[in-house]
């Protein structure tokens, strides 16, 4: 459930939406799910705005994800930190605002950490806080021309994250005179006994230590010739992570950029090396992106999951700058990618990050349609009756048998295709060895340029391909050979998807496997 009482809860969202002059939205009873593009198995905001995931921490079984969050508006202002918990990655409870914005300002991107060892002294050894490390964005100094208006403050809370109270001497990190200096990234170094925080400072980011998470001291300076540069860098993370599950260990850093994406706009690149608590030494200076697709950004991973679990957890926002507040949704704007586990893998000498939803994912899984051990040339669309396409994960493996004789017919792939003849293509070009997805044809609804495009991914295929796509309502995300490769787009069609086909110009293809799963609703 995403809320513990549906009755009372869709009782006031039913008012409050009567009350902006949107009360059709309103269609199902207790449920909003019946809003043209609303997800239902991805986090999104009851109403409003919402972007950068923040401040995700686990503490005493509970998942926290909290966000920025404009409440009053479906387009960004005055950031706040939205909440919410989940005690599986999945379904999740809306809880109060944490965080308002105060007379130091809005409340932009940061972390939370279990403070176990009460070394801020703003807990007790029986009752540790948890401590939201967050920058503050003073809007009067910014529109003044002033370039200090960033700065670190910090919270803490002895209730569970339930209520916050802000530390009395904010800022605890002032600003050094630098434009673009924020979203603080903080965990503890077991080695060195200090915490660390990693910090965007324009396209670059800097590290700090601490031994009480209130006074910090100035590490070093990463990726001035590293990465790409396209726009400011923000929301870092820095992490240690195995390869392969063996006993070797690498560190790895994102870094998001906007704009500079490689399809154009907002996109999270990574970099693998060394850290030593002082320093972050790149094992490579090539840029690697996290998603190729247009529409994952900002995302972080949370902090604190047990020794016991060992998976690396990560979320992104689901969204682009360049069109994220112009998208056709009306009481509320944006979701989440969903939970992924990030792995590092050896790929022949190159690390290689790769990411897939959560196990707790597939207890959403229903009906399970199979199709498998076919062959095919041109177009075969696949017969599902009465199957929900737009609500499903999707499984096939594809292996090229006979390459054609036209030089110019190189792609293979998959096309969606609804009542208005929209047309997703999803698919490889074998000679340019790229992976692409083209939303060129749903443009019905939605028209803007950066949205109508067609992304593409560098990728070398082996002799099959194996993807895994998840599609909700008006989003897709494409997991390539276990997640080497992932594009997650954001998707608004006139009708939902109804048609289902596999397409080859190159020549014959083999179907090893098809498998069509539907997915439940989390409402």
């Amino acid at each position: 459930m995403i809320t513990k009482n549906r009755i009372i809860n869709a009782l006031a969202i039913f008012i409050m939406l009567w009350s902006m002059g949107c009360k059709d939205s309103i269609t199902s009873g207790d449920k909003i799910v019946q809003e043209k593009f609303r997800p239902q198995f991805h986090f999104t905001p009851e109403k409003a705005w919402m972007n950068d995931p923040n401040g995700m921490v686990f503490y005493e079984g509970e998942y926290h994800l909290f966000y920025q969050y404009f409440p009053d508006s479906t387009v960004w202002g005055p950031m706040h930190w939205g909440h919410a918990v989940s005690t599986d990655l999945i379904h999740w409870e809306h809880l109060p605002i944490a965080l308002y914005p105060d007379s130091l300002g809005y409340i932009f991107s940061g972390s939370a950490v279990v403070d176990i060892n009460n070394t801020s002294g703003l807990g007790t050894e029986d009752n540790p806080p948890l401590i939201a490390i967050y920058t503050y964005h003073h809007i009067e100094k910014e529109r003044a021309g002033k370039i200090d208006y960033q700065y670190q403050g910090i919270a803490f809370s002895l209730d569970k994250g339930r209520t916050w109270t802000k530390y009395a001497h904010n800022p605890v990190l002032p600003n050094p005179g630098i434009r673009d200096f924020r979203d603080p990234k903080v965990f503890w170094h077991q080695d060195t006994q200090k915490w660390i925080m990693i910090l965007a400072v324009q396209d670059r980011i800097h590290l700090y230590s601490s031994k009480n998470l209130k006074e910090w001291s100035f590490e070093s300076e990463f990726g001035q010739e590293n990465g790409a540069h396209g726009g400011v860098w923000e929301c870092p993370d820095l992490f240690k992570i195995k390869v392969n599950a063996s006993s070797e260990e690498k560190w790895v850093m994102l870094l998001s950029i906007n704009p500079g994406g490689p399809n154009g706009g907002s996109a999270t690149q990574y970099f693998v090396g060394d850290f030593d608590g002082n320093t972050f030494v790149p094992d490579h200076n090539s840029v690697k992106w996290i998603d190729f697709g247009k529409d994952n950004y900002a995302g972080v991973t949370w902090s604190d999951i047990p020794e016991t679990d060992g998976r690396r957890l990560f979320i992104g926002w689901m969204s682009n700058w360049q069109y994220g507040q112009e998208v056709p949704t009306e009481t509320w704007r944006s979701a989440m990618t969903l939970p992924r586990n990030l792995e590092l893998i050896n790929a022949e000498g190159d690390y290689l990050l790769t990411s897939m939803p959560v196990a707790e994912f597939d207890t959403l899984k229903k009906d399970k349609v199979e199709i498998n051990d076919f062959r095919f040339s041109g177009q075969k669309e696949m017969e599902l009756k009465n199957f929900n396409l737009m609500s499903s994960e999707i499984n096939v493996t594809l292996e090229p048998m006979e390459a054609s004789q036209n030089g110019d017919a190189t792609s293979f792939g998959i096309i969606l295709e609804n009542e208005s003849k929209e047309v997703l293509k999803i698919g490889y070009d074998v000679l340019a060895k790229q992976f692409f997805v083209d939303r060129n044809g749903v443009d019905k609804v939605f028209k803007h340029t950066g949205y109508l495009n067609k992304a593409v991914a560098p990728y070398v295929m082996n002799k099959s391909m194996k993807l895994k796509i998840i599609l909700d309502t008006s989003s897709i995300e494409i997991f390539v050979d276990d997640g080497q490769l992932v594009m997650t787009e954001v998707l608004f069609p006139d009708y939902p998807f109804n048609s289902f086909s596999f397409f080859s110009n190159l020549g014959s293809i083999d179907v090893k496997q098809t498998e069509f799963v539907e997915i439940e609703s989390i409402w």
